[in-house]
């Protein structure tokens, strides 16, 4: 008979306030948990989904369907469901798209994971099935090519690679958006595709109107008027300061004593002479516009009307960047007249009138310009921001495609054969890393699955063609129809429907990785938080007028 000894009190590692969880159920489960509930917010949202309302920590409203917005404005604090949000903020960095296929794909390949650890695998046992089943998806992938993109610099060919990506967002009017990013892009094509670059394309949104009004502008449009009397120049040359425009006050204050009115009239006179010779300076030099990114003395506005020059501030230090890019000019710090080669050129400045609002557009007429602007209409703001939003994934596509130019099956296709050739290669795997293999291969099926709920299709009699369709051939191509509701399939290769091939290796690459690092944790533990006053919580009644 063994004597029970009273258990002693462990000994205190931490402060009073510390939190532990640790266990499977405490730690591994919970993180699990968490992972898939983010991933449930945005899988409403994925395909041909559903919109989200966000208001953030500032009250601004948020109306989108586009889940890098929807996360970065979630204020997200469990510690794993964030190594996920990263995930998918490292993939709208490197790719500008397919983040939501990071969060879902994450969130499924965890739920999985959930349902080993209850049938008693440990997780290092899974991730080592996991990485495995990586490893052979990507091998798998890079067979699954159907299309490259042969030449840049033909719309047509750019077009096929946008509109997918386009449609996602803005479902209906792919065509019309396509053809502007299209446009946008090839105004601003480097004779290197490789060099292209995504600031290049810039947006404009101005309200009224219908969106089928919306245009490209060759150059850059400013939602701001001229400051002084000119309004319009051609062919003229262009100057860019950074500092203002206006006589510099000394530091130190200083007392004058005037006697009488003529010498008051001397005072100002010098300063006047001083300001007039250095207008003078400038449209000596040939300057006929003006760019400033600070502040402009009445004074100094007066004497650059008398001389006929065009002013225009630009308080955004980047966009000032960006039209020195565009006219080929040095910004400057001091004031007075620019060198030959520290000035500018641009073939139009005008200020035109665009539903109620009048902008100033730097238009260059030539072939070769630094910046292209869309110019968006749209009925709301919420709407003009969305539209933004497609379009910016459709120019990450450009880049995307520039450095590599193979497209694989849209529509869940390419998610369905890797998912049935992952699936055989686990049969043949022996040992218990098989059911991970496995697992993994079921994750993939979310894709399709998602895409179908979302367009109010039956999933299980879509999945089960398309299981079919995938069975019977190799090629890979049948894919989700989300207009068809009788039948539910297409081939995605004959429609047009593709995704580029390095967005869906990174996806699943930061999916898996994330999901990886979070099987890897078995312990939670928490700092007391530090004192203070509490921040303010929200307002009960906000969503009342």
């Amino acid at each position: 008979m063994s004597l029970k000894l009273p258990k002693a009190a462990g000994p205190q590692l931490f402060k009073d306030g510390y939190k532990i969880a640790q266990g499977t159920d405490d730690a591994v489960v919970r993180n699990i948990q968490a992972v898939h509930e983010l991933a449930g917010i945005v899988r409403t949202s994925f395909g041909n989904g559903r919109n989200k309302i966000i208001i953030n920590h500032i009250g601004k409203l948020f109306i989108t369907n586009d889940a890098a917005t929807i996360i970065r404005e979630l204020d997200v604090v469990h510690p794993a469901a964030r190594l996920v949000v990263m995930s998918s903020q490292q993939q709208e960095s490197e790719m500008g798209d397919a983040t939501n296929l990071v969060l879902i794909f994450a969130g499924e390949l965890l739920n999985k994971a959930e349902s080993l650890i209850r049938m008693g695998l440990h997780p290092s046992e899974i991730t080592q099935g996991y990485e495995m089943a990586y490893d052979f998806a990507l091998k798998v992938l890079e067979e699954l090519v159907v299309y490259k993109v042969a030449d840049l610099s033909s719309k047509d060919e750019l077009i096929k690679a946008i509109k997918t990506a386009i449609s996602s967002k803005q479902y209906g009017n792919e065509d019309f958006l396509a053809d502007l990013v299209a446009d946008a892009a090839l105004t601003v094509m480097p004779k290197n595709p490789v060099n292209f670059n995504v600031d290049n394309v810039r947006v404009v949104k101005i309200m009224g109107g219908s969106l089928y009004d919306s245009k490209v502008v060759r150059g850059m449009v400013f939602a701001r008027t001229p400051e002084g009397d000119v309004t319009k120049a051609s062919k003229a040359k262009v100057a860019v300061f950074t500092c203002p425009l206006d006589i510099s006050q000394t530091e130190t204050k200083g007392t004058v004593l005037l006697h009488n009115a003529k010498e008051m009239l001397d005072f100002t006179k010098g300063e006047e002479n001083q300001l007039e010779a250095m207008v003078k300076e400038i449209a000596d030099s040939g300057v006929r516009v003006v760019v400033t990114g600070s502040s402009i003395g009445e004074l100094t506005m007066h004497y650059l009307n008398r001389f006929g020059i065009l002013v225009v501030k630009i308080l955004s230090k980047f966009d000032l960047r960006r039209l020195c890019r565009v006219v080929g000019a040095t910004p400057l710090a001091r004031l007075g007249a620019p060198m030959p080669d520290e000035m500018g050129s641009v073939d139009v400045v005008e200020t035109v009138e665009i539903g109620g609002d009048r902008v100033t557009v730097f238009r260059q007429e030539n072939d070769i310009t630094k910046t292209a602007t869309v110019v968006l209409r749209g009925a709301t703001q919420n709407y003009l921001d969305d539209v933004e939003r497609a379009i910016d994934d459709g120019v990450n596509v450009v880049k995307a495609v520039a450095k590599d130019p193979r497209l694989v099956p849209g529509a869940g296709a390419t998610e369905m054969e890797l998912l049935k050739r992952v699936m055989a290669y686990g049969e043949k795997t022996p040992g218990l890393n098989q059911h991970a293999i496995k697992k993994f291969a079921e994750a993939l099926e979310v894709i399709p699955r998602t895409l179908a709920e979302n367009a109010g299709m039956d999933a299980t009699e879509v999945l089960s063609r398309l299981y079919a369709a995938h069975h019977k051939n190799d090629e890979g191509v049948v894919g989700v129809d989300v207009e068809d509701e009788r039948d539910g399939t297409v081939d995605a290769k004959a429609a047009g429907i593709l995704d580029v091939l390095s967005m869906k290796h990174w996806a699943l690459k930061l999916a898996t990785d994330a999901t990886l690092t979070v099987l890897r944790i078995d312990q939670i533990i928490m700092s007391k938080a530090a004192g203070g006053p509490k921040p303010p919580g929200q307002n009960p009644n906000w969503d009342e007028d």
